[in-house]
């Protein structure tokens, strides 16, 4: 292919869901209110887990990991979304889809790991009660977490750098609402095989390892709580993994129908829904799931709220 007669992309229109215009003011106003939802709930979340003494431990430490990394992967990519919902010129430009890409892909591949981590720290924590304090110590938890983000960053500089060197020809209509690396690779004109090898090592990786990873810990988890005598007992020690294990099954539901359905399917509009929800559901019910569904949570946040109402209500008198 003589390649010289195409001139350089240097932005990219994003297409996603224009077949339905009559949903573009629905969406953004959906959008919105969601994204509103995920920096209150998340933020709520980390100053809570801050602020109370109480939850200075590794699982709260985690989910502070975890509510900073939605609050961040929800900002990559909803306030160029809602933007391109009210707008007639869906454009971004080359830089900018190569960063949102970059962001989106890291902090989801952390995700997937973090996940993995948090796992562990439940069978720890309810397999070995007593030694949980000597193994799961500051020193290991902080690294564990730091490693968390090493890795998918490493993981997504590696495969945006490899997908945006190569040539596009002058394709530039991104079937997707994001820069999402699936759809750009569909544009490329060149050969894509290492792209798709490592795509394919990285999906096993950091999809499939963590996933299994979380399914052993959680059969060893179940056969621990099996154990306990006392209903009450069971039902205690179970409280303390459905709110983890709720978060596992909507993040790793959504990914692995994203990455792991059969490459030669066209995107529609059921793979841009599921896209979607990926990017925005997860992230707002991520909170929403650990506040209801946690006692220590719910009591922290009366804590600090009702403090905070004796506060407001003493400057005011």
């Amino acid at each position: 292919m003589e390649m010289g007669n195409y001139s350089a992309v240097t932005e990219f229109f994003l297409v996603g869901l224009s077949q339905y215009p009559e949903l573009q003011f629905c969406l953004f106003v959906l959008c919105l209110i969601m994204y509103m939802i995920i920096l209150l709930g998340n933020s709520l979340l980390i100053i809570i887990s801050i602020l109370d003494s109480r939850l200075h431990t590794p699982m709260y430490f985690f989910l502070g990991n975890l509510s900073f990394l939605d609050i961040c992967y929800t900002s990559s990519s909803i306030p160029s979304m809602l933007v391109m919902f009210v707008s007639e010129r869906k454009s971004i430009s080359f830089i900018g889809c190569a960063l949102q890409m970059v962001v989106s892909l890291g902090l989801g591949s952390t995700e997937c790991v973090l996940l993995a981590v948090m796992a562990y720290d439940r069978y720890v924590a309810i397999c070995n009660p007593l030694r949980y304090p000597l193994i799961m110590n500051r020193v290991l938890y902080v690294h564990m977490a730091a490693w968390s983000w090493i890795t998918g960053t490493l993981n997504s500089l590696v495969q945006t750098a490899l997908t945006m060197v190569l040539p596009f020809c002058g394709n530039n209509v991104i079937d997707h609402l994001t820069c999402e690396i699936l759809a750009l690779l569909k544009l490329i004109c060149s050969d894509i095989t290492i792209n798709v090898l490592i795509m394919t090592v990285a999906s096993i990786v950091l999809l499939m390892i963590p996933l299994l990873l979380i399914f052993i810990s959680y059969v060893f988890i179940l056969s621990s709580i099996l154990r306990i005598n006392s209903a009450e007992g069971r039902k205690k020690a179970f409280s303390t993994c459905s709110s983890h294990l709720s978060v596992v099954i909507l993040f790793y539901g959504s990914a692995l129908f994203m990455y792991m359905k059969p490459k030669s399917k066209d995107t529609k509009a059921s793979d841009e829904i599921i896209g979607l929800s990926y990017g925005v559901v997860t992230p707002m019910l991520n909170p929403i799931i650990y506040s209801l569904r946690n006692k220590e949570v719910k009591e922290a946040m009366k804590k600090v709220l009702s403090r905070h109402l004796h506060q407001w209500k003493s400057e005011r008198t």
